[in-house]
Parts: C-alpha cells; sequence; structure tokens
C-alpha cells in the first residue's frame, strides 16, 4: 500500500488532511522519497489530535499590508502599487513622488530639465536607479561591473557628535563610483567570490558564495588605514509606511537585549540621530537600523546616492580634500530638492502597497509556515503587528499588517559581520529585514539575490548564512528532511 493510499484512510485533524493532500505532489516520485514521507508522516501522526489546527491559514493573513496596503497585482509592477482609502491629496502626491522618484538628475546648469544638480560625484542618477520597479537591486554579475544598486559604506573607528560612524578623512561615509564630466569618481570596487562547500544532515550537498572587495582606481588618495567598509544593497520598498507607523513600545516590547528569557534571542534597539528633531530616537530604516524616519532616509539616499542637498541635507557630501581638489563644483539651486519635492517623494514611498500572501491555504505552504515556527524563525521574523493611531495619512492607522520582522538588531555571527559600528550596532549586528514581498522579487526584479550584499543566490542559501542568535534556526533547517527543506522554502516564497 502507497504512502498516499494509506493517508487517505484516515481522517484526522488539519494537520493529517494537509499532509496528505501534501503527498499527492509526490505521488509519481521514487520510492525512496515516498518511504521518506511515509516515516515523518507517521511520526506527526502519533502526536496528532482531532482538535489540532496549527495547519490552517489563519484569517486575514492574506491581507500582508492591512486592508488598505495589501495589492493583489502579482505582476511585475506588483511593488509599485497605491494604496487604497487615501485622500485626495494623497493620491496626487503618489503620483508627483513615483513621477520624482523616477526621474534622472542632470548636471547643473540645464535649461531643459528642472531637476538639475546632479552629483558632482556620485552613485545612481536616480532613486529608480536603485529601486528599479520599487524593487531589489542585485549585485554586479562580473567582477567588472559597475555598482548599480548595490553601494559602500565607508568609515574609521570612532563616532561623530551624535554618535554616527565618521567617514573617512578624504573619502568620506560612502564610496561614489560615478561623477559629471570633469570631476574624477572616488574610486571602483571589484567583486569576486569564494565558494564554500556544506552538507545537510542527510547528506545532500550545498555551495555558499562570499564576496571579496577589491578597491582600485582611487583617485583622491589612499584611504585610511583602518578604514571600516559595508556593503549595501537597494531593498523593495513596499509598506514602508507602515513599518514608521508602529508604534515604537511594541517594537520595544520584543526587545531583550540581556536575553532574559535565555532562548539564544537578544534583540536589540538601535538609537539614531534624527535630524528633525535634533534629537536621539529609535532607528527603523535601513541594514543596521541607522534611520529613524522616511523622511530622513529619503533625504539622506538623494545626498548620499545621488548628490542632491535638501533642507536637511544642505552641503554635498564632498570632504574638502575633494573639495580643494575640484575647485568650484555646479550646484541645481541651493538646495536642490525643496521641500515640496522631498515631501512628495516621502508620501509615496509611505502609500505604496504590500503583495498580497499567495497560497495562504495550500498544504505545501501550511506546512513549511509551522516548520517555520518550529524552527524559532519567528522569534525574530515576528509575523503580525498592528499599526498605530497617529499617522496624518488615515489609511496607515490601526492596519492589522503581516510583516515578518521585529526592526531590531541581532547579531547574525561572523560570516555575515561587516564589522562597521552604526550608532549603537555593533559589526556583527543587523535589521531583521521584514520578510513581506520577498517571494515577489523574482517576478519584479528578475533575480533572487538576498542578504545585504546581494551574495545569497536565493532563500536557501540566506537561511544558510544565517549564524550568531540565529545559528540554532539554520541548523534545524539543515538537520531537516529535503521535503521540509522544500516546504520552508515554499512558505517564504509565498510572502
Amino acid at each position: 500500500m502507497s504512502a498516499l493510499h494509506w493517508v487517505r484512510n484516515f481522517n484526522y485533524c488539519g494537520r493529517c488532511q494537509a499532509l496528505a493532500k501534501y503527498l499527492t505532489f509526490f505521488n509519481s516520485q521514487k520510492m525512496k522519497r515516498q518511504l521518506l514521507l511515509f516515516t515523518y508522516l507517521l511520526t506527526l501522526l502519533a502526536a496528532c489530535t482531532p482538535d489540532d489546527v496549527s495547519l490552517q491559514a489563519e484569517e486575514g493573513e492574506q491581507y500582508a499590508g492591512g486592508e488598505n496596503f495589501t495589492t493583489f497585482d502579482f505582476s511585475e509592477n506588483a511593488f509599485g502599487v497605491q494604496g487604497k482609502n487615501l485622500s485626495r491629496e494623497d493620491e496626487d502626491f503618489f503620483v508627483a513622488g513615483n513621477a520624482l522618484f523616477r526621474t534622472n538628475w542632470v548636471t547643473a546648469p540645464s535649461s531643459v530639465q528642472s531637476l538639475d544638480g546632479l552629483g558632482p560625484i556620485f552613485n545612481a542618477i536616480s532613486c529608480g536607479s536603485c529601486h528599479f520597479k520599487d524593487g531589489r537591486a542585485a549585485p554586479p554579475e562580473s567582477p567588472d561591473e559597475a555598482l548599480n544598486g548595490l553601494l559602500i559604506r565607508l568609515s574609521i573607528p570612532g563616532k561623530g557628535p551624535e554618535g554616527q560612524p565618521v567617514g573617512d578623512l578624504i573619502y568620506g561615509g560612502q564610496l561614489q563610483d560615478k561623477s559629471i564630466l570633469g570631476v574624477p569618481a572616488e574610486a571602483r570596487v571589484r567583486i569576486n567570490y569564494e565558494y564554500l562547500p556544506g552538507t545537510y544532515a542527510d547528506g545532500e550537498p550545498y555551495s555558499l558564495r562570499r564576496p571579496v572587495y577589491e578597491f582600485y582606481d582611487q583617485q583622491y588618495g589612499d584611504f585610511a588605514p583602518d578604514l571600516q567598509f559595508s556593503p549595501r544593497i537597494g531593498q523593495q520598498l513596499p509598506g514602508m509606511g507602515l513599518l514608521e507607523h508602529i508604534p515604537e513600545s511594541t517594537i520595544l516590547s520584543f526587545a531583550d537585549e540581556n536575553d532574559t528569557n535565555e532562548d539564544g534571542i537578544s534583540g536589540k534597539p538601535n538609537y539614531v540621530w534624527d535630524k528633525t528633531r535634533n534629537a536621539t530616537v529609535l532607528g527603523r530604516f535601513g541594514w543596521k537600523a541607522n534611520q529613524p524616519n522616511l523622511i530622513q532616509q529619503t533625504a539622506d539616499a538623494f545626498n548620499g546616492d545621488i548628490g542632491i542637498t535638501s533642507s536637511l541635507n544642505p552641503s554635498d557630501h564632498l570632504t574638502a580634500q575633494q573639495r580643494a581638489a575640484n575647485g568650484e563644483i555646479p550646484n541645481g539651486g541651493e538646495p536642490e530638492l525643496t521641500d515640496r519635492q522631498l515631501e512628495r517623494v516621502v508620501r509615496y514611498l509611505s502609500t505604496l502597497a504590500v503583495p498580497a500572501r499567495r497560497g495562504v491555504d495550500d498544504p505545501k505552504v501550511l506546512l513549511g509556515k509551522e516548520l517555520f515556527t518550529q524552527m524559532k524563525c519567528t522569534s525574530c521574523h515576528i509575523p503580525k503587528m498592528q499599526t498605530g493611531s497617529d499617522s496624518d495619512i488615515d489609511a496607515l492607522n490601526n492596519q492589522m499588517i503581516y510583516p515578518y520582522t521585529d526592526l531590531l538588531l541581532h547579531d547574525m555571527g561572523e560570516g555575515l559581520a561587516d564589522h562597521r559600528p552604526d550608532f549603537m550596532a555593533n559589526g556583527r549586528e543587523w535589521r531583521t529585514p521584514p520578510l513581506w514581498g520577498i517571494g515577489m522579487i523574482p517576478t519584479v526584479n528578475g533575480h533572487s539575490y538576498l542578504l545585504h550584499d546581494g551574495r545569497a543566490r536565493n532563500l536557501e542559501e540566506a537561511i544558510l548564512w544565517h549564524g550568531g542568535e540565529a545559528g540554532a534556526a539554520k541548523t534545524a533547517f539543515e538537520e531537516r528532511s529535503a521535503v521540509e527543506r522544500a516546504a520552508v522554502i515554499t512558505f517564504l516564497e509565498s510572502l
């Protein structure tokens, strides 16, 4: 009697019924895999009860961004959809902000282009250059390819007056590999990969790739001998307005910096400088939660990535040595980005909807979801929370959302360490990235590169790079069967 036929003669709980359907997918596979499935099912049945509902979908969980900010557009435009129930003013801001986000900046002065003031040194010519279709950037495909959407943060040991990292004295806080005519770019970066073999508990091999960075063609002198650097890939953008309005008390309730409950997880908040309030506040955005809000995140990206000044960053990012080397630099106004323009881009980013969950009641997805919880991945990737009620965009208020993050810092181990502190974050700590929308990246952006530097080529490799506080979860994944590992990946692809 086949495993599938045997299961169909049982009428147990939702767990068993779901697994019976799951087995259908493998009914035509080799006997070895059927036997593996059969053994696994027997183990689960031993603890099964008729009222077990652990493999049932939660009501409403398909609405990842809540009722107002969930889109069921699963096309390549899935990350660029406007939320609903917005005011007419916010709908207008969305359109205007979208245009500003995608328009290329040019060298000043320009008689035919209002967006002038590019550079003089920069990484991109528009926001959309790094966030194509509001999505995730990818690392270079070949060693000498230019960086497009991957930037390199630079610093030297020590902290600035507000606790921020101190940039390299010659090259500043971010490497600029592009420039306007007549101004030398700072340097170039070559990326090669080392390949690290590994083996699952069942004997199946895998391979991870680790990037190795080489800086060359430095145009302004040598880097500091104690230079610290950190690669950062551009992330997908949907749901940022919702994350901004998760109450601070909710985020801090997830924190356990000293691991008082002894579960091995010690989430830590980052506290960063808020230029709009002239105060140290909770960080929420960026790979190390080093930005407090969307307006500062956006203004700093305009300045650091494109070389555009604003009221929050009234000067370009040239160091004293670079300014002396280049003399007078053209600009597109003081500031080049007006408060009105900045507001529109921020409103646009605030009201991008999140792709809905797919297959929430699919047996494979439900099994993967349960395994994800069993492996304690949800200790950091917290599934759901509610936004507050203090947003001036009414549609953002009181939304039950499923971002799968705690917005806290966690030690991710030596394998992912960049050894570059950022405010309260040390060189091994990273913010838990939200997982919503992660399964749509291949559709929107045509790749599946993940983690802060794009080293992971897929979801499986991203899990296998986890270490530190997440080391136990990684080990649990390695020890699962091939069928169970596939179920976890299927679940993540549904997010």
